[in-house]
């Protein structure tokens, strides 16, 4: 991809989503831990009124390994998947316990070694807690406007993270993905794209393909 294309494309993107504020309601790493796993194939808002319940029922990995799973299920019950959800929150809960003192490690590698927790979500947590720039976040929305931008012809979420890092600056790799989502939420739908009010059409080689 030119470099001149890349730097004008996170130019006008920064300049539209200026605000990069998660929007995932949380006070600590476990926290934004678990925010994170209920956030797959759900909304981050659905999430964010699920959570004030589940944090003050549950606020230790101690609390979560030892959960009654039903009593657990009902309250991620609203992000769906929750029979799977509960199971990888009481399950990292156990393993947080017995192999990280019920902290959260602050390490890509013990991160994915969590049940529930692919390099998506330990990036997450890597970088909006602790500030650590490890990879880059590839969700649905990313995976599908690099895409469509140029950016990488991979599928895999792990070869488009590649692909990414590759191409931008370290201090960038926070930064760039979260507007890509952003992008994605609101203008760069899976559907329909909104080509008309992008502010990217004239960069993007797969603007107006839609129509």
């Amino acid at each position: 991809m030119a470099r001149v294309r890349l730097e004008r494309l996170s130019a006008r993107l920064e300049e539209r989503f200026s605000d990069l504020t998660l929007s995932l309601d949380y006070s600590n790493a476990l926290e934004l831990l678990v925010a994170t796993i209920l956030s797959a194939q759900c909304t981050d808002a659905r999430v964010n009124g699920v959570t004030p319940a589940l944090f003050a029922r549950f606020s230790t990995a101690e609390e979560y390994a030892g959960a009654d799973r039903e009593e657990l299920e009902e309250f991620v019950r609203p992000t769906g998947f929750y029979r799977n959800k509960a199971k990888h929150i009481q399950e990292m809960g156990a393993r947080l316990v017995s192999d990280h003192g019920g902290e959260v490690p602050d390490e890509m590698e013990e991160l994915i070694q969590l049940p529930g927790v692919a390099r998506k979500t330990a990036n997450v947590v890597l970088s909006n807690w602790f500030g650590k720039h490890e990879g880059v976040v590839v969700d649905t929305h990313v995976k599908r406007v690099a895409r469509r931008l140029g950016l990488t012809e991979e599928t895999n979420p792990e070869k488009i993270e590649r692909d990414l890092m590759a191409l931008l600056p370290r201090e960038s790799w926070r930064s760039f993905a979260w507007r890509l989502i952003l992008h994605g939420r609101s203008t760069c739908h899976a559907r329909k794209p909104n080509c008309v009010e992008c502010v990217v059409a004239d960069l993007c080689p797969s603007a107006h393909s839609f129509d």
